[in-house]
């Protein structure tokens, strides 16, 4: 069984650590405050054609791909839109069915997991903000999902923040968004990228992160060693990639989900299986795979090296009090400016924050979105 191993440095110990890693082929926080219509259309290669399971719409066999039930009281939108690579985006919008066709509302984007699609943890979320009065869309990574872009299942770290732009784009120019009222939410490895988002993006003007992960300091518990070795296999791969015509891949989920852990995972791996690789979260196309060279960029490219500039922007970070990957979230939370507030969800994991709706704060999200979009 293959595993693929990102090291992370949380609060100073090095964890080995993943948002969606090993292979088989109730309302309540503690806080701390410092001061279904449209067809998508992705690119039309053979690969991604390969990738997609299904477009034809709102009522096809798409949508028994979620892995949640929609609200009656919510409306899902197939949408689809291009980047600034000119990379097709394929999206949900969900509206509340209460929505005044003249009035204009806040949106919000939101991301998901570093190798998850939106039909998981973001249709969740979107789902319960979308009957607390907001838009909300939801998209998968480009070469990822539904989207379009080749090879399959390249990980990019600027690319993948540019998708929170690009979703902002989207949004702006809705005939029911106040432009000026536009958040971003990002779960898990999409936390680090809607922040990297905001940086630049100044029509993000909230931002809610959901048990954090910076990839790209996957690198930082390396030695000089350690690090010249590693790029040396990149750059091998790259050849064999070449010669090949085909990226290598790195670890994937069984096709179809289990119904045990299997044998030999570390406590960390175990938990991010319970979403993957089983029922609770496991779908066609977040299998876990991303291709093996991706991992070089993430190693040349900070993605929160400018985290002060957001303020007076301000930012929601929360994380599972049991989350192995909570010192991430406490540490990158020390860096940003004044406008910031720490929620940590009692006897939650990293998971629970994906789906569960018993333990996401979603009312104080609700809340900290309505004060912040002002």
């Amino acid at each position: 069984m293959k595993k693929r191993i990102f090291c992370i440095v949380v609060a100073g110990i090095l964890v080995l650590s993943a948002c969606s890693a090993p292979s088989t082929n109730q309302n309540s926080d503690t806080t701390a405050d410092q001061t279904d219509s449209t067809t998508i259309q992705p690119e039309t290669t053979a690969a991604a054609e390969e990738t997609v399971v299904k477009t034809e719409g709102a009522n096809s066999e798409m949508d028994e791909y979620y892995t949640f039930e929609l609200s009656e009281n919510v409306n899902r939108e197939h949408v689809a839109y291009k980047n600034r690579y000119g990379i097709t985006l394929a999206g949900d919008l969900y509206t509340s069915k209460d929505m005044d066709d003249e009035t204009k509302y806040p949106a919000l984007v939101i991301g998901a997991p570093y190798g998850g699609v939106k039909e998981q943890g973001p249709g969740v979320w979107a789902n319960e903000l979308a009957q607390r009065g907001f838009i909300v869309l939801t998209f998968d990574p480009s070469y990822n999902g539904y989207s379009g872009g080749e090879p399959r299942h390249v990980s990019s770290p600027e690319i993948f923040s540019e998708d929170f732009s690009a979703g902002v784009d989207f949004l702006g120019v809705h005939k029911n968004v106040e432009r000026t009222r536009i958040g971003a939410v990002g779960i898990c490895g999409s936390g680090g990228f809607a922040l990297s988002a905001a940086q630049m993006d100044t029509r993000i003007k909230a931002v809610v992160t959901a048990s954090i992960v910076d990839v790209s300091s996957n690198s930082d518990g390396m030695t000089a060693e350690e690090r010249r070795t590693f790029l040396d296999q990149i750059g091998e791969q790259r050849w064999a990639d070449f010669e090949k015509g085909d990226p290598d891949y790195g670890a994937v989920y069984a096709d179809e989900p289990l119904t045990e852990i299997p044998e030999g995972l570390d406590p960390l791996f175990a938990e991010f299986f319970t979403y993957y690789g089983m029922e609770r979260g496991n779908h066609p196309n977040a299998d876990g795979n991303f291709t093996t060279t991706s991992q070089a960029a993430f190693m040349n490219y900070s993605l929160l090296g400018h985290l002060q500039t957001i303020s007076p922007r301000p930012v929601l970070m929360i994380a599972g009090e049991n989350a192995m990957t909570r010192g991430m979230t406490e540490a990158i939370y020390e860096r940003i400016g004044a406008a910031k507030e720490l929620v940590i969800v009692p006897d939650a994991n990293h998971v629970d924050l994906y789906d569960d709706v018993t333990k996401i704060p979603f009312d104080r999200i609700a809340g900290f979105f309505n004060e912040g979009l002002k």
